[in-house]
């Protein structure tokens, strides 16, 4: 039943993507799923090797495709690494189904007093390029976050964030 639910969500994942198996952003949500994977064992046995195979994954993932995404995040079905490259994604972020993250965005903490601090962001935001999301903060479904924008503030359903810091706006 799980062999069946890893290629399910795998397909899906795919389905996401433009350029399919050619996708950078793909294969980096891939070994994140992977990493992530792991905590579904309790055996230190099971984790430990599995972690260590992750850690090489990750690092030539930010190497190769400059993605980093934590493996304790929590990542809904079909996001889409639009463009690969400078991409930050906090391992205590969670994330909804559908939504697209686009180069230079950094999703994170926002204090270093509060190092677990991450974004909740709904399904369907669509993350334009050199967004930065910091803080404990929500975005809700819907969202349209600007190129370059700076969210520090909750962002309800259906907005649009732009600007340094963030405004944020009514969907016409």
């Amino acid at each position: 039943m799980k062999y069946a639910s890893c290629i399910d969500t795998f397909l899906e994942d795919l389905s996401a993507y433009r350029e399919g198996l050619l996708a950078q952003g793909f294969w980096a949500l891939q070994i994140y799923r992977f990493g992530h994977a792991r905590y579904v064992y309790s055996s230190k046995m099971i984790r430990v090797p599995w972690a260590i195979a992750h850690r090489i994954l990750l690092k030539l993932s930010e190497i190769f495709f400059g993605i980093f995404i934590g493996p304790k995040a929590s990542i809904g079905k079909r996001l889409c690494l639009e463009h690969f490259g400078c991409i930050i994604i906090h391992g205590e972020t969670v994330i909804g189904d559908d939504c697209v993250v686009r180069q230079g965005v950094t999703i994170g903490n926002r204090q270093i007093k509060n190092p677990l601090d991450a974004p909740i962001i709904g399904n369907r935001v669509n993350i334009g390029a050199g967004a930065k999301i910091l803080g404990k903060i929500v975005i809700g479904d819907d969202v349209d976050i600007g190129a370059n924008a700076v969210v520090l503030d909750n962002v309800p359903a259906g907005h649009i964030a732009v600007g340094v810091p963030a405004r944020i706006l009514k969907k016409k």
